[in-house]
């Protein structure tokens, strides 16, 4: 169709990417595996969301919370792609993200009242509790590697300390929502338990341990 542009522009064939700056840099830059990074956990985020989605009862809510959050993230990837070190004034504005704290503390309410509803947490889990469950644990799990790669652009002042702060909540936050939808799918959590060694039959040779 004349005039519709297309999907893929070239621009990168030689092993670079632009920032919102303009500035383009290697593919391999610490600004892009953050970036990268956060585009993976809103995938995995949707793909968590869908599960809910499927499962319906008592996860209505926690889906619209994760329709937010992956919005939330696009404003994390504009503040990652505009580096607060060189970028100007305007677009330091335009891309800041939760000045007032507002987005952490919309977590904390929502971990807050899951919680309530949780019984005490005793032991270590394992992602488990169906399908659900177990993708928002997925979920969990690139969120705090999220973070890893975020945090030294946050000591730099590369990035806003508040999308550090917000990956970390964000972690917790996927945590309960993993145990809450295992209890609410009626699903038993795996519990860990330390794995018993091998059993060696006495006077047998190694080759015999059962």
């Amino acid at each position: 169709m004349a005039g519709r542009p297309k999907i893929y522009t070239k621009t990168g064939d030689k092993g670079t990417s632009a920032l919102f700056t303009g500035e383009r840099r290697p593919k391999d830059d610490v600004v892009f595996d953050a970036l990268g990074t956060n585009d993976e956990l809103s995938s995995f985020i949707g793909l968590a969301r869908e599960f809910c989605l499927e499962q319906g009862a008592g996860v209505q809510g926690m889906v619209n919370q994760l329709e937010q959050i992956q919005c939330l993230l696009q404003d994390i990837g504009a503040n990652i792609a505009t580096p607060r070190d060189l970028a100007t004034a305007p677009r330091l504005a335009r891309t800041e993200f939760d000045s007032d704290g507002q987005h952490v503390q919309d977590l904390e309410s929502w971990i807050d009242t899951m919680d309530q509803e949780l019984p005490p947490l005793t032991a270590f889990i394992l992602p488990s509790g169906g399908k659900a469950a177990a993708a928002l644990h997925v979920a969990r799990s690139v969120s705090r590697r999220t973070e890893r790669r975020v945090v030294p652009l946050a000591q730099e002042q590369r990035v806003d300390k508040s999308v550090a702060i917000y990956l970390n909540r964000l972690s917790d936050y996927l945590f309960t929502c993993g145990r809450y939808a295992a209890m609410k799918a009626d699903r038993a959590e795996v519990v860990y338990k330390k794995p018993r060694p091998p059993r060696v039959k006495r006077g047998a040779k190694t080759d015999d341990i059962e």
